[in-house]
């Protein structure tokens, strides 16, 4: 089994020595939130949701943490439905707005901490850290995509098809790139990996050649 862009940016962060930030987890929350509280999903609500939320992101152990409104999600928050609550609350802009502050302030934060981050998200080269120092494009088939994301999930124990997870993959890659809003997109000077038949290390290894490669030409 391949590695998705989740593993590869976790493994990056480790061998680099790296704090590693899932951005995607802060809009899982946000949807967590509107699921749980029954709120449907439109402009207004979406703004007056993130008016009244807490949401915390921190590090224990080298694992990310989620907390909205002092209560620890990190479990709830890994399901499909979560995943599509997450595609849907990220087309308002309050929301984006609300994390994008969020994701800088930790972004910066962490790098400080830590003495670097590497931050994965669906517009972080393009709209939150367009000026990172190194911008990685990480895509591979949608079929093999599917079975990382259905292997995961099994994993966890929970019960899915292949064939429904590669739909729902599908569902949130064409909703992403189709949002009027900060769409899902390469940014254009960004390394594009496809990650399609390669091993976690094959991955990391091409990535870290990359950054070495540009540190000695600069």
């Amino acid at each position: 089994m391949g590695a998705g862009k989740s593993t590869v940016a976790r493994a990056l962060a480790k061998r680099l020595g790296y704090a590693y930030l899932d951005t995607g987890a802060m809009y899982r929350a946000i949807g967590w939130k509107a699921n749980a509280a029954g709120i449907e999903c439109n402009k207004e609500n979406m703004e007056k949701l993130c008016e009244n939320t807490t949401l915390e992101v921190t590090l224990s152990e080298g694992e990310q943490v989620i907390i909205v409104d002092g209560m620890d999600i990190t479990a709830e928050i890994r399901t499909p439905e979560m995943s599509r609550m997450s595609s849907i609350v990220s087309a308002y802009g309050p929301v984006r707005q609300y994390l994008l502050k969020l994701q800088r302030e930790a972004g910066s934060r962490w790098a400080k901490k830590y003495g670097g981050v590497v931050i994965e998200g669906r517009d972080m080269g393009t709209i939150v850290f367009p000026d990172a120092r190194f911008k990685f494009f990480i895509d591979a088939d949608i079929s093999e995509r599917g079975r990382r994301r259905w292997k995961e999930l099994r994993e966890k124990g929970i019960d899915v098809e292949l064939t429904e997870t590669i739909q729902k993959i599908e569902e949130r890659d064409s909703n992403d790139k189709g949002r009027s809003l900060a769409p899902l997109k390469k940014a254009e000077d960004a390394a594009e990996i496809d990650t399609t038949g390669l091993g976690l290390d094959e991955v990391v290894d091409n990535i870290c050649r990359i950054i070495q490669s540009s540190q000695v030409k600069n």
